[in-house]
Order: structure tokens, then C-alpha cells, then sequence
């Protein structure tokens, strides 16, 4: 697969039209994530939600692909997951101690700091304007992450959840640049399967020794519901969707689209009657949709 080309299943509008139902299911991670958050311990959550979206895609693999062990896949694929389990173990512990908008906010971070990455690993070259644009897309994350009050920047007013979240980010930052760099081929639903498998004895090798004191008994069914929700809207479907177009489109624009989460969230927030942020904010929310729009247009070099 390469560049933008292609069939129906591979042209550019298709393939962007993907990623912005990606950008919408993933932008109500944040808010469901915080609503369940203090439910359960953070890792045993992100266990849950991986065994749950395991079991949902499972037998879809079997019955098209078959499920065909292979040392190769199996790494190539734990290596992914690892960045996805520090991520998400970071988002479940942070959204006890901050909000959903700003990690949504936090993570339009993270196509800045893939694209450091993906120099290095999948040696992808942006213009110019496309590098301005990642630029200004921290300027805007910045801005709302401090409200607009250069005082607060300043002072690093940054909160304990914060900080958490700014480290997952740093892990995620891999997740697009490993895809492209490891991928060899196969169905990249296998592939997502297997990230999920791994990611799942991962997680399990984190909580083995907190799953027998977990009060199951006890856990909230609006929890339940939130992990079915999160597995296979913000896990199995929208995995799908990244890895599908990484190879057409890089994976530094395929983590643009996170620039959309801001603004998804304050709709959210708004839709759920939480109201709307400081209006201080909004401006940065503006600025980061601009970089993201900017970040599409121009040549993906490979």
C-alpha cells in the first residue's frame, strides 16, 4: 500500500472521512473514561477494556483470517500494545485528578511528538507549513491547557493528572510511527487482534496481584457498560481505523486528527449539560483545529 492512491477503499477523501469518525468515537473516550474512572483501579480497567475488545474481535478474526500464531506477529505486535497499555493505564489514573478536556487538550501533544518520532523510526519528511503547523498546534494545546492566562504558563500550573497524562502522551507519540515501521502486511485487523491480545498479558502481568482483591461484586453498572462502550467503539473500531490508514496517509497526519478532540469535547461537555469551558480556552480550541487542517494538505513522503 502506498500514498494516496488507490481504489474506492483508498482514496484520500475516504480515508479522511475515516479518520474523522475515528476523531469523533475517540473524543468521547475522555468523557466516558472520566465517568468511570474512579470505578475501578486504572490498570485493572484498561485489562477489562482490553480482554472485553479481545473477545468482541476475536471470533470475527477467526472466522475471515483464522487465528495462526507467528513469534513475529506476536512481537511485532507487543511492542505496539506496550505504548497503548502505558497510555491508557496514564489516562484511566490522570482523569481522577484533571478533566476529560483537558486530556483531550494534553493528547493534541501527541501528533508533535510522532512526528519527532517517525523521523527517526519511518523516516517521514513533512513541508514546511506542515511542520508550522504542529507548532502552532502546541501554541493552541498550550493555551488551553493554561486557561489563556500567561501567568499560569509561567508558574507551570500543570496539575497533578496533568502530568500524568503528558507521559502516556509521550508513550502514544510511538503508537503510529511503530504500526508503520512493524507492519508487514498482514490484515491490519489481525494485527489490531493481536495488539489486543498482547496488551491484554501485559496488563495482566501489571495486576496479577490486585485481580483476586477487586471488589467485582461491587463494581457500578454504568462501569460495565462504560468499558463495553469504550472496547468496542474507542478500542477495536477505532484501532481499526488508525492502522487502516496509516500506510495511505503517514502516521504523522493520522495523529493530526487528534487535533479535532478540543473542540469534540466541548460538544460533549456541552451536549451532557457541563456547559462551556472558560471562553479563554475556546481561542486555543480554534487554533489546534487550524494546525489540524493544515496538517492534511501537502505530500506524504514515505
Amino acid at each position: 500500500m502506498s500514498g494516496e492512491s488507490g481504489g474506492n477503499g483508498n482514496s484520500p477523501v475516504f480515508i479522511h472521512f475515516l479518520m474523522v469518525i475515528c476523531a469523533a468515537l475517540v473524543s468521547t473516550s475522555f468523557t466516558v473514561g472520566a465517568a468511570i474512572a474512579a470505578g475501578l483501579d486504572p490498570a485493572v480497567l484498561t485489562l477489562v477494556r482490553f480482554l472485553v475488545a479481545t473477545a468482541m474481535l476475536g471470533p470475527y478474526v477467526a472466522l475471515r483470517h483464522g487465528l495462526q500464531f507467528s513469534w513475529s506477529l506476536c512481537g511485532r505486535a507487543a511492542l505496539i500494545s506496550l505504548c497503548l497499555v502505558i497510555f491508557f493505564w496514564c489516562m484511566f489514573l490522570a482523569l481522577r485528578f484533571t478533566t476529560a478536556l483537558n486530556t483531550s487538550v494534553i493528547f493534541t501533544l501527541v501528533p508533535s511528538i510522532a512526528g519527532i518520532y517517525a523521523v527517526f523510526l519511518v523516516r517521514e519528511r513533512l513541508a514546511a507549513r506542515q511542520l508550522a503547523a504542529l507548532a502552532v498546534g502546541m501554541v493552541g494545546a498550550v493555551w488551553v491547557i493554561f486557561r489563556g492566562d500567561p501567568g499560569l504558563l509561567l508558574a507551570m500550573a500543570w496539575n497533578r493528572g496533568d502530568v500524568i497524562f503528558f507521559g502516556g502522551c509521550l508513550a502514544m507519540g510511538l503508537y503510529t510511527p511503530l504500526v508503520r515501521r512493524l507492519h508487514r502486511g498482514e490484515s491490519m485487523v489481525v494485527l489490531t487482534f493481536w495488539i489486543l491480545v498482547t496488551g491484554s498479558l501485559w496488563l495482566l502481568l501489571l495486576t496479577v496481584g490486585r485481580l483476586p482483591h477487586v471488589p467485582w461484586a461491587e463494581v457500578p453498572l454504568m462501569v460495565w457498560a462504560g468499558i463495553c462502550y469504550l472496547a468496542l467503539f474507542t478500542t477495536v473500531i477505532s484501532f481499526f481505523l488508525t492502522q487502516y490508514a496509516i500506510p495511505f496517509i503517514g502516521p504523522t497526519r493520522v495523529m493530526a486528527y487528534s487535533y479535532l478532540y478540543p473542540g469534540m469535547v466541548v460538544i460533549l461537555d456541552l451536549f451532557f449539560g457541563h456547559g462551556l469551558p472558560d471562553p479563554l480556552v475556546l481561542p486555543g480550541v480554534v487554533i489546534v483545529i487550524a494546525a489540524m487542517l493544515v496538517l492534511q494538505y501537502g505530500r506524504n513522503e514515505r
